[in-house]
């Protein structure tokens, strides 16, 4: 029996295409228009903010809490959330959360160490590119990480608030972002980690400077497998995690 899947929606334009590509990838296993059954609980951006803005992350984990138990609610098996930033609040919420979530940052380390990587630049928002999550996950698979340095932090965080989460991925963005995957590659990067769920809407695979780490298509992949039993829960994560 299917797993029915729950979203915890933070942007929108991440979220959107986390569920598309849920929907595609089941195809893959299930056929033509058909894939496991899909509850999204979305709280506005703008509830969010000031929670990160203080680096209150015991507070952006009430708001993951609170979508867990409305999609808990509305019958899901387990919880994803679309959003690398939100994941810096896993340790507040985890433990009393009514279902299990798959976490984005095992699904992003565990396709790295399928390909034998060993050094990731990590683009993110600067709560991401800043904060322990990725360093430390990917710690425990044996791949380091390197963000950017200051002035590409800033080019990419402003990137991202000024048109990524509105739905806006000019070209001029996407040739900045390679110049900084460039620099990052300079510095013997072998592959990226695409950590805000927006950036693969601009950053293109065939051009990019380095091989991507899709944060967003790898946890949908991840919840499909899981949601038809294909794997077992190894990206199930706790609060000691």
């Amino acid at each position: 029996m299917m797993k029915h899947i729950g979203i915890v929606a933070c942007s929108a334009e991440g979220a959107a295409l986390c569920y598309r590509t849920i929907a595609q990838a089941a195809e893959h296993y299930l056929g033509d228009y058909n894939h496991p059954t899909v509850t999204m609980h979305s709280i506005a951006m703008a509830e969010w903010m000031p929670a990160f803005n203080a680096g209150d992350y015991r507070k952006v984990g009430e708001f993951m809490l609170k979508s867990g138990k409305m999609v808990a609610e509305a019958g899901a098996d387990f919880a994803i959330c679309p959003d690398n930033s939100c994941h810096l609040s896993w340790k507040h919420f985890i433990d009393r959360s009514p279902i299990p979530w798959l976490h984005i940052g095992e699904a992003v380390a565990k396709e790295a160490q399928r390909s034998a990587w060993k050094k990731a630049g990590l683009l993110g928002t600067r709560f991401t590119m800043n904060g322990p999550m990725y360093r430390d996950v990917f710690r425990r698979h044996s791949i380091e990480v390197l963000a950017p340095g200051p002035e590409d932090q800033q080019i990419i965080d402003d990137v991202i608030w000024r048109e990524l989460v509105r739905g806006s991925f000019p070209e001029t963005s996407r040739v900045q972002y390679n110049q900084v995957i460039s620099r990052l590659k300079d510095q013997g990067c072998d592959c990226v980690i695409l950590g805000c769920t927006e950036i693969p809407l601009l950053v293109r695979p065939d051009d990019c400077p380095l091989p991507t780490l899709d944060s967003t298509r790898l946890l949908a992949k991840a919840a499909v497998e899981y949601a038809l039993g294909i794997d077992k829960g190894s990206l199930l994560a706790s609060s000691a995690d």
